[in-house]
């Protein structure tokens, strides 16, 4: 199965990040938080896969559409 670039709908700033490199994720499993206007917003998988890349650190920016998460 392709790779698939996880990318973040919104603008804002990654406040937690729930996996790790390696990780098995399920459908609809919350990969990252982002907090945007004071609001968490999760950030879902698409579809089960592994993690495969964390393109970003708790605290930085992102804007809509960056690619957050690779899953393999």
């Amino acid at each position: 199965m392709a790779d698939l670039r996880v990318r973040s709908e919104i603008a804002g700033s990654v406040w937690k990040i729930e996996v790790a490199v390696g990780d098995e994720v399920g459908a609809e499993d919350t990969l990252i938080v982002l907090e945007s206007m004071k609001m968490e917003i999760p950030l879902l998988a698409p579809r089960a896969g592994v993690v495969k890349e964390i393109l970003v650190a708790e605290g930085e920016a992102l804007a809509e559409g960056d690619v957050a998460v690779v899953l393999g």
